[in-house]
């Protein structure tokens, strides 16, 4: 992964949260529970172990399971794979920091966004990213369990999955402030890193996602005033071809920019279309041209780099993450993302999101 670029070391942590409240949409007889990271500006970085990009279990059911389809078992180590984040290190709380929520595509892990969490983080964020538990895949929990996605292919899974993610996003809000009230919300009481609980400004919320992530980062918007701005990577705004979702149809008020690609835009997709026309917000639309879908994820970064050890067919990897350059993708998403983020949180006007940059001529302004 690309090292962080901010001026912050980077801590993190994971919580297991349970919802006593709510039983689990795809499991019977199970509360509703979930697994988050939390990556934050550290205090100090000494000492402390670096963060796994993956669970044990976890790495082991992706490289089993084929590798997202880029590699043969046994020709990736993921569980080897370490971040450039200091696992438990105490947070850097001289001053609350702006708090953003990631929600990754469907059926993807929340380990997907890791690289712009943790550069966000280097920036002076506390970042929670989210695993859907039953619908996300894998989900591993502390005591080694690991859960797999339920009903795949079921009718009306999408907007289940879409429902069933504003809740738990909302809740994950929720448990973010009892931790800053001086709660250990974590189901084992595991400790918390020192400083993390006062180091969340809540008053200050953002979400992104990509995909159905995205979509979940709008319509939680919709339905919950304390997101005050929000990103979609690529996500459509629909939950068929014929039924749009209730954000689509009414828009928001609230500053939202969405980021897609060539075939997804404004201008060529009805929901985005609609979202656009009727959201009385500051809002953008930029294209990453020569990008696909999953140029908004960690895989911009580590299919070009397994393609230089096991020759990815090349229809593959421009599938995954098209023929955009990835350093230029890459550096184009650090730029854009943060700005937008700095502007909306932090009250820093931003030149770069007024138009284009020559800096950045994979970016596209849908007008």
């Amino acid at each position: 992964m690309p090292e962080p670029t901010g001026r912050y070391p980077v801590g993190s942590t994971e919580l297991h949260l349970v919802d006593r409240d709510r039983p689990d949409p795809w499991v019977s007889g199970r509360d509703r529970e979930l697994m988050v990271s939390v990556w934050y500006p550290a205090r100090s970085t000494r000492g402390y172990p670096r963060q796994p990009y993956l669970r044990p279990g976890a790495a082991r059911h992706l490289d089993e399971s084929g590798s997202y389809n880029l590699a043969r078992p046994g020709e990736v180590d993921w569980a080897a794979i370490r971040t450039d984040a200091a696992s438990g290190a105490p947070a850097d709380s001289r001053g609350r920091r702006p708090v953003l929520l990631y929600s990754p595509g469907l059926g993807m892990p929340r380990s997907l966004g890791t690289s712009m969490a943790m550069e966000l983080a280097s920036r002076g964020y506390v970042v929670v990213t989210m695993d859907h538990t039953y619908e996300t895949s894998p989900v591993e929990f502390p005591d080694g369990r690991v859960e797999l996605a339920k009903d795949a292919g079921t009718p009306g899974k999408t907007k289940k999955a879409i429902d069933t993610r504003v809740r738990d996003t909302r809740f994950v809000l929720d448990q973010l402030a009892a931790l800053r009230d001086g709660r250990n919300p974590d189901a084992e009481g595991r400790p918390v890193p020192h400083g993390l609980g006062r180091a969340l400004d809540l008053k200050r919320t953002g979400m992104y996602g990509h995909s159905g992530g995205g979509v979940t980062a709008a319509e939680t918007m919709r339905v919950d005033p304390r997101i005050d701005a929000g990103i979609n990577m690529d996500g459509t705004l629909q939950y068929s071809a014929t039924e749009f979702l209730p954000v689509a149809l009414e828009g928001l008020d609230r500053p939202f920019m969405l980021m897609g690609k060539a075939d997804q835009t404004h201008l060529n997709k009805p929901s985005w279309q609609s979202f656009w026309d009727r959201s009385t917000g500051w809002k953008r639309d930029l294209s990453l041209e020569r990008a696909r879908h999953f140029s908004y994820t960690d895989a911009q970064s580590f299919v070009p780099a397994l393609d230089e050890t096991l020759d990815i067919p090349a229809q593959l990897r421009e599938d995954y993450i098209g023929t955009v350059d990835p350093e230029g993708s890459v550096a184009a998403q650090r730029a854009y993302i943060p700005a937008f983020f700095d502007q909306h949180l932090r009250g820093r006007p931003q030149d770069l999101l007024d138009g284009p940059s020559p800096d950045h001529p994979e970016v596209r302004f849908i007008r």
